[in-house]
Protein backbone atom coordinates (compact mmCIF):
# COMPACT_ATOMS: atom_id res chain seq x y z
CA UNK A 1 0.00 0.00 0.00
CA UNK A 2 1.37 3.22 -0.69
CA UNK A 3 0.86 6.20 0.88
CA UNK A 4 0.08 9.72 -0.74
CA UNK A 5 0.12 12.54 1.11
CA UNK A 6 -1.40 16.40 -0.53
CA UNK A 7 0.01 19.66 0.36
CA UNK A 8 -2.19 22.70 -1.23
CA UNK A 9 -3.12 25.93 0.54
CA UNK A 10 -6.15 26.24 -1.05
CA UNK A 11 -8.76 23.86 0.64
CA UNK A 12 -10.86 23.30 -2.25
CA UNK A 13 -8.39 22.49 -4.66
CA UNK A 14 -6.85 20.08 -2.07
CA UNK A 15 -10.26 18.29 -1.58
CA UNK A 16 -10.80 18.12 -5.21
CA UNK A 17 -7.36 16.66 -5.73
CA UNK A 18 -7.48 14.18 -3.67
CA UNK A 19 -11.22 13.08 -4.86
CA UNK A 20 -9.17 12.78 -8.02
CA UNK A 21 -6.28 10.50 -6.92
CA UNK A 22 -9.06 8.42 -5.08
CA UNK A 23 -10.91 8.00 -8.02
CA UNK A 24 -7.46 6.45 -10.42
CA UNK A 25 -6.61 4.72 -7.39
CA UNK A 26 -10.22 2.86 -7.41
CA UNK A 27 -10.69 2.93 -11.09
CA UNK A 28 -6.96 1.30 -11.89
CA UNK A 29 -7.03 -1.16 -9.03
CA UNK A 30 -4.47 0.55 -7.07
CA UNK A 31 -3.09 -0.56 -3.71
CA UNK A 32 -2.57 3.06 -2.83
CA UNK A 33 -4.73 5.73 -0.74
CA UNK A 34 -3.99 9.04 0.44
CA UNK A 35 -2.34 9.05 4.22
CA UNK A 36 -2.51 12.70 4.92
CA UNK A 37 -4.08 16.10 3.31
CA UNK A 38 -3.05 19.58 4.73
CA UNK A 39 -2.97 23.17 3.81
CA UNK A 40 -0.38 24.07 5.91
CA UNK A 41 3.34 23.56 5.51
CA UNK A 42 4.18 22.56 9.36
CA UNK A 43 1.69 20.13 9.75
CA UNK A 44 2.97 18.29 6.46
CA UNK A 45 7.04 18.61 7.85
CA UNK A 46 5.24 16.90 11.26
CA UNK A 47 3.26 14.29 9.71
CA UNK A 48 6.37 13.24 7.60
CA UNK A 49 8.72 13.47 10.90
CA UNK A 50 6.40 10.77 12.65
CA UNK A 51 4.93 8.64 9.73
CA UNK A 52 5.63 6.80 6.28
CA UNK A 53 5.50 8.45 3.58
CA UNK A 54 5.66 7.30 -0.76
CA UNK A 55 4.43 9.74 -2.39
CA UNK A 56 4.43 13.75 -1.50
CA UNK A 57 1.82 15.93 -4.01
CA UNK A 58 3.18 19.61 -3.39
CA UNK A 59 1.98 22.71 -4.16
CA UNK A 60 4.50 25.04 -5.37
CA UNK A 61 3.09 28.33 -4.43
CA UNK A 62 1.75 27.86 -1.25
CA UNK A 63 0.76 30.33 0.64
CA UNK A 64 3.38 30.75 3.80
CA UNK A 65 6.99 31.82 4.65
CA UNK A 66 8.17 28.43 3.06
CA UNK A 67 7.50 27.56 -0.87
CA UNK A 68 6.93 24.27 -2.16
CA UNK A 69 10.63 24.06 -3.41
CA UNK A 70 12.07 25.55 0.00
CA UNK A 71 9.71 22.49 1.47
CA UNK A 72 11.18 19.83 -0.84
CA UNK A 73 14.92 20.25 -0.45
CA UNK A 74 13.96 19.89 4.04
CA UNK A 75 12.35 16.26 2.83
CA UNK A 76 14.86 15.68 0.61
CA UNK A 77 17.86 15.92 3.57
CA UNK A 78 16.09 13.04 5.86
CA UNK A 79 13.74 10.74 2.86
CA UNK A 80 15.82 10.51 -0.19
CA UNK A 81 13.29 8.12 -1.68
CA UNK A 82 9.93 9.48 -1.72
CA UNK A 83 8.47 10.39 -4.96
CA UNK A 84 8.11 14.41 -5.28
CA UNK A 85 4.97 15.73 -7.75
CA UNK A 86 4.68 19.36 -7.84
CA UNK A 87 1.69 21.06 -8.48
CA UNK A 88 1.45 24.59 -10.17
CA UNK A 89 -0.04 27.43 -11.99
CA UNK A 90 3.00 28.98 -12.86
CA UNK A 91 4.87 27.27 -15.51
CA UNK A 92 8.23 29.00 -15.02
CA UNK A 93 8.58 27.41 -11.85
CA UNK A 94 9.34 24.05 -13.11
CA UNK A 95 12.97 23.92 -13.55
CA UNK A 96 13.44 24.82 -10.15
CA UNK A 97 11.52 21.91 -9.23
CA UNK A 98 13.31 19.50 -10.90
CA UNK A 99 16.43 20.52 -8.78
CA UNK A 100 14.62 18.63 -5.39
CA UNK A 101 14.75 14.89 -7.76
CA UNK A 102 11.26 15.47 -8.76
CA UNK A 103 9.34 12.51 -10.56
CA UNK A 104 6.79 15.25 -12.20
CA UNK A 105 4.74 18.22 -12.07
CA UNK A 106 0.86 18.65 -12.86
CA UNK A 107 0.40 21.85 -14.31
CA UNK A 108 -3.37 23.62 -12.98
CA UNK A 109 -6.02 23.47 -13.52
CA UNK A 110 -5.22 19.60 -13.36
CA UNK A 111 -7.23 17.54 -15.19
CA UNK A 112 -7.90 13.82 -14.32
CA UNK A 113 -6.42 12.02 -17.62
CA UNK A 114 -3.17 14.09 -16.91
CA UNK A 115 -2.84 12.99 -13.25
CA UNK A 116 -4.00 9.89 -14.35
CA UNK A 117 -0.83 9.17 -16.77
CA UNK A 118 1.59 10.16 -13.73
CA UNK A 119 0.09 7.57 -11.15
CA UNK A 120 0.90 4.99 -13.42
CA UNK A 121 3.88 6.13 -14.55
CA UNK A 122 4.82 6.50 -11.51
CA UNK A 123 3.66 2.62 -10.48
CA UNK A 124 5.81 1.65 -13.66
CA UNK A 125 8.42 2.99 -12.76
CA UNK A 126 8.33 1.20 -8.76
CA UNK A 127 7.72 -2.07 -10.81
CA UNK A 128 10.81 -1.71 -13.41
CA UNK A 129 12.82 0.30 -10.67
CA UNK A 130 16.68 -2.03 -11.37
CA UNK A 131 17.71 0.10 -7.72
CA UNK A 132 17.43 -0.87 -4.04
CA UNK A 133 14.46 -2.55 -3.44
CA UNK A 134 12.36 -0.09 -1.18
CA UNK A 135 8.61 -1.85 -2.63
CA UNK A 136 7.67 -5.48 -3.27
CA UNK A 137 5.32 -6.39 -6.26
CA UNK A 138 3.43 -8.95 -4.96
CA UNK A 139 1.35 -10.43 -8.00
CA UNK A 140 0.72 -9.54 -11.84
CA UNK A 141 -1.48 -6.59 -10.72
CA UNK A 142 -0.95 -3.73 -8.88
CA UNK A 143 0.05 -5.01 -5.46
CA UNK A 144 3.08 -2.84 -4.24
CA UNK A 145 3.77 -2.83 -0.63
CA UNK A 146 6.35 -0.62 1.02
CA UNK A 147 9.39 -3.52 2.32
CA UNK A 148 9.94 -1.75 5.51
CA UNK A 149 5.97 -2.44 6.23
CA UNK A 150 6.67 -6.41 6.31
CA UNK A 151 6.87 -8.01 9.33
CA UNK A 152 7.01 -11.61 7.88
CA UNK A 153 6.37 -13.65 5.24
CA UNK A 154 4.19 -16.99 5.71
CA UNK A 155 3.29 -20.13 3.60
CA UNK A 156 0.14 -21.80 4.07
CA UNK A 157 -0.23 -24.26 1.63
CA UNK A 158 -0.90 -22.86 -2.03
CA UNK A 159 -0.67 -19.40 -0.32
CA UNK A 160 1.67 -16.46 0.56
CA UNK A 161 0.70 -14.39 3.25
CA UNK A 162 2.91 -11.04 4.05
CA UNK A 163 1.35 -10.17 7.53
CA UNK A 164 2.25 -6.14 7.58
CA UNK A 165 1.97 -3.82 10.18
CA UNK A 166 -1.76 -2.74 9.67
CA UNK A 167 -2.92 -5.75 7.16
CA UNK A 168 -2.62 -9.44 5.42
CA UNK A 169 -1.90 -9.64 1.53
CA UNK A 170 -2.32 -13.14 0.44
CA UNK A 171 -0.80 -14.65 -3.37
CA UNK A 172 -0.83 -18.10 -4.85
CA UNK A 173 3.23 -18.39 -5.79
CA UNK A 174 6.51 -20.41 -5.07
CA UNK A 175 7.69 -20.02 -1.56
CA UNK A 176 11.07 -20.60 -2.50
CA UNK A 177 11.17 -18.83 -5.93
CA UNK A 178 9.41 -15.94 -3.74
CA UNK A 179 12.50 -16.21 -1.51
CA UNK A 180 15.26 -15.44 -4.08
CA UNK A 181 13.43 -12.15 -5.57
CA UNK A 182 13.67 -10.75 -1.92
CA UNK A 183 16.03 -8.52 -0.36
CA UNK A 184 18.68 -9.52 2.10
CA UNK A 185 16.89 -8.88 5.22
CA UNK A 186 14.23 -10.93 4.43
CA UNK A 187 15.59 -13.97 6.18
CA UNK A 188 14.07 -17.85 6.16
CA UNK A 189 13.47 -18.43 9.80
CA UNK A 190 11.27 -21.63 9.41
CA UNK A 191 9.81 -24.18 7.27
CA UNK A 192 6.97 -21.72 6.78
CA UNK A 193 8.34 -18.56 7.68
CA UNK A 194 10.79 -15.73 6.18
CA UNK A 195 11.74 -12.74 8.66
CA UNK A 196 12.14 -9.22 7.94
CA UNK A 197 15.29 -8.75 10.27
CA UNK A 198 14.91 -5.25 10.26
CA UNK A 199 11.44 -5.07 12.01
CA UNK A 200 12.53 -7.34 14.71
CA UNK A 201 11.61 -6.34 18.13
CA UNK A 202 12.68 -9.23 20.72
CA UNK A 203 14.36 -12.72 20.17
CA UNK A 204 13.82 -16.10 22.76
CA UNK A 205 16.00 -18.23 21.09
CA UNK A 206 15.43 -20.34 24.05
CA UNK A 207 11.31 -20.79 22.78
CA UNK A 208 12.41 -20.09 19.51
CA UNK A 209 10.08 -17.24 18.61
CA UNK A 210 11.18 -13.85 17.01
CA UNK A 211 8.94 -10.44 18.13
CA UNK A 212 7.71 -7.94 15.94
CA UNK A 213 5.67 -4.78 16.77
CA UNK A 214 2.75 -5.11 18.52
CA UNK A 215 3.80 -8.56 19.95
CA UNK A 216 2.99 -10.53 16.55
CA UNK A 217 5.34 -13.71 16.83
CA UNK A 218 6.46 -15.95 14.53
CA UNK A 219 8.67 -19.46 14.93
CA UNK A 220 12.27 -20.27 14.19
CA UNK A 221 12.72 -23.80 12.97
CA UNK A 222 15.77 -25.60 14.40
CA UNK A 223 16.50 -26.77 10.78
CA UNK A 224 16.73 -22.68 9.95
CA UNK A 225 18.32 -21.25 13.33
CA UNK A 226 22.11 -20.99 12.73
CA UNK A 227 21.86 -19.39 9.33
CA UNK A 228 18.74 -16.99 10.60
CA UNK A 229 20.96 -15.97 13.55
CA UNK A 230 23.65 -14.98 11.02
CA UNK A 231 20.82 -12.76 9.01
CA UNK A 232 19.90 -11.00 12.33
CA UNK A 233 23.55 -10.34 13.09
CA UNK A 234 24.09 -8.50 9.85
CA UNK A 235 20.98 -7.10 8.94
CA UNK A 236 19.05 -6.48 11.81
CA UNK A 237 18.28 -3.24 13.52
CA UNK A 238 17.41 -3.91 16.83
CA UNK A 239 19.78 -4.10 19.96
Amino acid sequence: MLNFVLCDDNLNTLNKLSHMFESVFMKNDLEAKIAFKTTKDSELLLHMKENPIDVLILDINLNSKLDGIEIANQIRKKNKDCYIIFTTAHSEFVFLAYKCKTFDYLCKPITKERLEETVLRLFDDIKSSTSHKKYIRLDNKNTIIDENEIQYIKRDGMKIIFHTNSRDYEVYSSFAKLQEQLPHNFVRCHKSFIANVKNITKLEPASNLIYFKNDVTCDIGPKYKDDFMKGVNAYGNFE
